[in-house]
């Protein structure tokens, strides 16, 4: 198992007591589709960890593997500005979450940041999230996603 794989392994058993049955796959899970054809269900299953900035704060969206970010809805559940809300950077994500872009898992991060999820997760009963690496992925129940990420149910997705 690849290394930052291992570690989101042991972080989740260690923090959380959940001990994640991570799959990784050479062909990739980067992205939302790629998630879904590796482990055989829908794309709408796959969880994306989204890292934004809303102004000056780092903000966490959960999406289905369907759906987008609204920016300007996420600007408006937060008070700001539709200018305010940017995707962060790489270096961004990295200090918020401890992951790299491509790897985010939704729990088990460097900050406690704010959590907005996709209402749309709720309607499955296995969700996929990434682990820790682009090529890693691992399953978890929405009530267990709901458990470990505290997130605010919110429609800023398209």
């Amino acid at each position: 198992m690849h290394p930052r794989a291992e570690e989101f392994r042991e972080r989740a058993s260690d923090e959380y007591g959940f001990e994640p049955g991570v799959r990784e796959f050479d062909e990739g899970t980067e992205t939302a589709a790629d998630a879904a054809a590796a482990v055989g269900c829908d794309v709408a299953q796959i969880v994306k960890s989204i890292v934004l900035r809303v102004g000056d704060r780092t903000v966490l969206a959960l999406t289905s593997g369907e759906h987008r970010v609204d920016e300007a809805e996420l600007a408006a559940a937060f008070d700001a500005e539709p200018g305010a809300v940017r995707t962060a950077d790489p270096d961004e994500v990295t200090a918020a979450t401890g992951w790299s872009i491509g790897g985010v898992p939704p729990f088990c991060h460097e900050e406690d940041l704010p959590v907005l999820a996709d209402p749309a997760v709720r309607s499955f009963d296995e969700l996929w999230a990434a682990a820790g690496t682009p090529e890693a992925v691992f399953p978890l129940t929405p009530a267990r996603l709901e458990e470990f990420t505290d997130p605010e149910y919110t429609d800023v997705y398209e």
